[in-house]
């Protein structure tokens, strides 16, 4: 008889996509779309209630999505934000705000002046890989403590970066509050029972929009921990779904949500395979990131007044600190 144990975090029935078992349809799986965006926050030194936030390249899906969840809890939008040097000088609309777009030559001189005028400021950077070291380097060398969910770069030196300019920072590839949870539990089994998977075969499959073109952070990390229960698996063997097609016949994403899903399922068998494992989690839409986003503002803006020794922190943190709204 084989066994099978499968956990899912979902809206809808699970989907089963390895070897030559027959598919079934599943909910969707969000994942934040790469358009490049970015979020600048002023913190308040007396409550959160009206802190004054600037969202760069605010015209992305994370960036809307951003103002809406910090508008909603109370903060205040800026008119300012950063765009590419075709778009300085520009004002556009988002959310119903006018918002005047700075290029790259202006950048710097306008993060730093909005910084001397509002000294607790906090940057929440959703952006491209390619981005993600250039950016982390402006924030520090002018001092803005930063909140960062983008995947990609060099991530030791942007760890390096950090430490070496004794900066804060929340710094995580995934910023959906229950899906760091399940993270947390990966990581917990991981430390507890390093090894208890040993010889198991591992299979990752993760569906997202098309324009998402590497494996996310958040299958990385899963991964990880997989690897410390003596799981031995090669990152270039995630199987990438983009081809909106499939993921609508053969995966089950809504159409509504081919734009921005996120869908990842890690299926484990053992040597004889007679046991099978699954987890697997489905988010629909980009609320999740944008909430999870707010709390982990709040949480850094609290670390930075209060003079916390410990500099860098992730969601993990966040989720342990246990104020979420």
């Amino acid at each position: 008889m084989t066994a099978v144990a499968h956990i899912s975090f979902g809206l809808l029935p699970k989907v089963t996509l390895f070897g030559d078992r027959t598919p079934a349809k599943a909910g969707c799986f969000l994942r934040r779309r790469r358009s490049s965006s970015l979020v600048v926050l002023a913190m308040s030194t007396s409550s959160n209630s009206g802190v004054p936030i600037m969202v760069n390249s605010c015209s992305g899906n994370m960036g809307k999505a951003v103002i809406k969840a910090a508008d909603s809890a109370g903060l205040q939008i800026l008119p300012l934000s950063f765009g590419s040097e075709e778009e300085s000088g520009h004002v556009i609309e988002v959310c119903g705000r006018s918002i005047e777009i700075h290029g790259p030559s202006t950048r710097e001189a306008a993060l730093a002046s909005t910084y001397n005028e509002h000294p607790n400021m906090i940057v929440v950077d959703y952006t491209i890989p390619g981005a993600v070291n250039d950016n982390a380097e402006t924030y520090c060398k002018v001092g803005v403590p930063f909140v960062i969910g983008t995947t990609g770069g060099d991530r030791d030196r942007l760890y390096k970066t950090v430490e070496d300019s004794k900066n804060y920072a929340v710094i995580s590839p995934q910023m959906g509050k229950q899906v760091v949870a399940f993270l947390d539990a990966m990581e917990t089994m991981a430390e507890r029972s390093p090894g208890a998977f040993s010889g198991y075969k591992l299979q990752v499959m993760e569906s997202h929009q098309a324009g998402k073109l590497d494996v996310s952070g958040t299958a990385k990390a899963v991964i990880s921990c997989f690897q410390k229960l003596g799981v031995s698996f090669d990152m270039n063997d995630v199987q990438l779904i983009r081809d909106p097609n499939q993921q609508v016949e053969m995966v089950g994403v809504p159409e509504e949500y081919l734009s921005g899903h996120a869908f990842h399922m890690y299926h484990l068998t053992s040597p004889d395979e007679t046991v099978s494992f699954e987890f697997q989690h489905n988010v629909c839409g980009r609320s999740i990131y944008a909430e999870g986003t707010v709390d982990a503002i709040i949480f850094l803006s609290k670390k930075v007044m209060l003079k916390a020794e410990k500099r860098i922190y992730n969601m993990i943190d966040v989720l342990r600190e246990g104020n979420m709204r």
